[in-house]
């Protein structure tokens, strides 16, 4: 659906309603998820300061700016992890792909990208199709509770997704020969490419879905506001510019709802 986005001067009101759901004594903790290079969901650690860097921690800073409270951010291995910090409180707000399972555990606002997910082959794999991935003996590995190998898991006929804690595992296991094909969103993929020499990534897709930020439950002002800011930050260019420092010119914003 379309609809008129709220002017900020109009988002005053339930400032301090969200506030004491997101960010009661002043600081606004934003969950993240690590990996060896940041995207356009993962981040990776600034080697010289310690400080966490990518698309999400530019729209956490851009949320707390908006709240005009502080910011500090929580690094996780992976999204699964980051969700249940969401759910159970440990962090305020997050940003990750969206699955039935984790709108069990926690409220989505809208999307900011569209991601589709395929995998990672090896050179000697001898993959060239997703119908290659899906033999049996071929060793397929994801990210343990992730949007990407449940459904991995849920397409795969032949052969199971292991999982993993962390893309840094996974690389590990790519480039040691204890795997052949890694399932993850694309963009998240293409970095790696360098990383792993001979790999590929395979044409098409087994799953399509959304990144979005997240709120625990329970939180309806929370989540009213999210969503406005959302929508807010794409429709001005926020978003595209926060993309586009961070090389990710080619990747497109999320439409508006």
């Amino acid at each position: 659906m379309t609809g008129a986005i709220q002017p900020e001067s109009e988002l005053e009101p339930q400032r301090s309603l969200v506030r004491a759901e997101l960010a009661s004594e002043g600081l606004l903790l934003v969950g993240v998820v690590e990996a060896p290079n940041a995207g356009i969901f993962f981040v990776s650690t600034d080697a010289a300061t310690g400080y966490p860097r990518g698309v999400t921690v530019a729209l956490g800073a851009e949320l707390a700016r908006s709240l005009a409270v502080g910011v500090e951010y929580r690094v996780f291995p992976n999204s699964g992890e980051c969700t249940d910090a969401v759910s159970n409180g440990s962090v305020a707000v997050a940003f990750m792909p969206v699955d039935d399972e984790r709108r069990s555990k926690v409220d989505f606002g809208p999307a900011y990208y569209q991601l589709e997910s395929t995998y990672l082959a090896t050179s000697e794999s001898g993959i060239a199709t997703l119908a290659d991935v899906d033999v049996a003996g071929v060793r397929v590995i994801g990210i343990a509770n992730t949007t990407t190998i449940r459904a991995a898991a849920r397409t795969l006929t032949n052969t199971r997704p292991d999982a993993v804690r962390s893309v840094a595992e996974a690389v590990q296991r790519l480039m040691t020969g204890t795997a052949d094909a890694f399932a993850l969103s694309r963009d998240a993929l293409a970095p790696l490419l360098v990383t792993i020499p001979g790999s590929h990534i395979v044409d098409g897709s087994f799953h399509r879905t959304n990144i979005a930020i997240a709120v625990a439950k329970e939180h309806p002002a929370a989540l009213v506001y999210v969503t406005a800011f959302i929508e807010r930050v794409k429709a001005s260019g926020v978003v595209r510019r926060i993309f586009d420092d961070a090389g990710l010119e080619r990747e497109a914003v999320a439409p508006p709802i």
